[in-house]
């Protein structure tokens, strides 16, 4: 952050349950610094839950916050109505070769790690890699068949 830019935190409560001391300490904290350093504090509510988010819990949250005095300068802002700009967004990062779409099932993700596991090919750890190891073993797979359908020798 440079010397001019003012700060801008947030405080992110999820409304599946009550608001709890512990959030609200979190939220005095953001908000006295933000005061401090002439910044913004931003209110967002992590609404995408939506098996456990419920309004009434959000509502509950707001009137916590507005009887313990902390006043946001930003928001109330909802995650799950900001859908269309989180995929403008991800839609960016595929097009700039920065993410990448997955469609495997949790289940179909296991058993690939678990295979290159046991093929020494994957270390357990970074799922990125597991990706890019699936890829490239797919991209040589469809090279070898390409070559069988030519006849070309590999």
């Amino acid at each position: 952050m440079t010397a001019s830019a003012s700060p801008r935190v947030r405080f992110a409560p999820s409304p599946t349950g009550s608001l709890h001391v512990g959030g609200a300490r979190t939220a005095l904290y953001n908000l006295l610094f933000a005061r401090r350093e002439k910044g913004a504090f931003i209110l967002r509510i992590e609404d995408t839950d939506v098996e456990r988010s419920r309004e009434e819990l959000s509502a509950q949250i707001l009137s916590a916050m507005e009887w313990l005095g902390l006043e946001y300068d930003e928001g109330p802002f909802y995650q799950s109505r900001r859908y269309d700009l989180y995929r403008e967004a991800a839609e960016r990062l595929i097009r700039e070769g920065k993410a990448y779409r997955a469609f495997e099932t949790p289940e179909e993700l296991e058993r690939e790690r678990k295979e290159l596991v046991a093929a020494a090919l994957y270390d357990g750890e970074d799922d990125r890699r597991l990706h890019e190891r699936l890829e490239a073993l797919r991209g040589a797979l469809d090279e070898l068949e390409q070559a069988l359908v030519e006849r070309r020798p590999q």
